[in-house]
């Protein structure tokens, strides 16, 4: 996809490192003018930002909390003045507390499910006019394989990415006639931070490794540049499951 999404603007949330930040790399390598949007890791998004416009691409970092409204309308607001409308929405911030039942509390699951569902519902809302605009948009949300299975987090994480999924296709059923795509990818067992001295769980998986961060932004540049698939959630866990 070389060059094939010169003109576009992408806004990729939670993109200052692992996953969110090989999406990054990946968009900008394809054309795309790129906003890397963080919560409080600014440093680490600028230089992304830096990297991306030394390798000849247009990017900036802005930090946002995209669990509230007016954050949200504010950075798509300079986004749009300094890169141009958005039409490619990757929603990928989120955050995984570990809790078990006995002690997940209210605070959990509120918390969990604003920033990791609520979160690509604003975000969502923020871009459509603008992609309505050009008849034309991208919205990739970023779930996980605990959005089916059990997952080693918590019910409230699998709640919020079972949430994802749900928002994904009734997204796509509505959208599809104003020339948007939406769907999501769901990866299990990402080589990331959150997998770090977690090696016992590469046993789970059949291929025998982690998956890697530029795997999954394989697959989210693989929707970006379908026209023909809305509503579908691509897996990714080795082997472990099946759609």
């Amino acid at each position: 996809m070389a060059d094939g999404l010169n003109g576009h603007t992408a806004l990729v949330t939670g993109g200052s490192r692992g996953i969110g930040a090989a999406i990054c790399k990946a968009l900008a390598e394809a054309g795309a003018a790129v906003a890397i949007n963080c919560r409080e890791r600014i440093d680490q998004a600028n230089k992304l930002a830096d990297e991306l416009r030394k390798g000849g691409g247009h990017a900036m970092a802005i930090a946002a909390d995209v669990s509230q409204r007016d954050a949200v309308s504010g950075m798509v607001e300079r986004i749009g003045a300094e890169l141009g409308p958005i039409d490619i929405l990757v929603n990928n911030a989120g955050i995984a507390i570990v809790r078990g039942v006995d002690d997940l509390s209210e605070d959990d699951f509120d918390r969990t499910i604003t920033v990791n569902l609520k979160s690509a519902f604003l975000c969502t809302q923020a871009v459509l006019p603008m992609m309505r605009a050009r008849k034309w948009g991208r919205i990739v949300n970023i779930s996980s394989g605990a959005a089916r299975g059990a997952g080693s987090i918590g019910p409230h994480y699998n709640a919020s990415k079972a949430g994802m999924e749900g928002l994904t296709r009734g997204y796509a059923a509505r959208l599809v006639k104003d020339g948007i795509t939406v769907n999501a990818v769901a990866p299990s067992l990402i080589e990331t931070d959150m997998m770090s001295g977690q090696t016992q769980l590469v046993s789970r998986i059949p291929l025998g490794r982690f998956g890697t961060a530029d795997e999954v932004a394989k697959a989210v540049m693989l929707l970006v540049d379908n026209p023909y698939m809305t509503g579908q959630t691509i897996a990714m866990s080795g082997g472990m499951a099946f759609n």
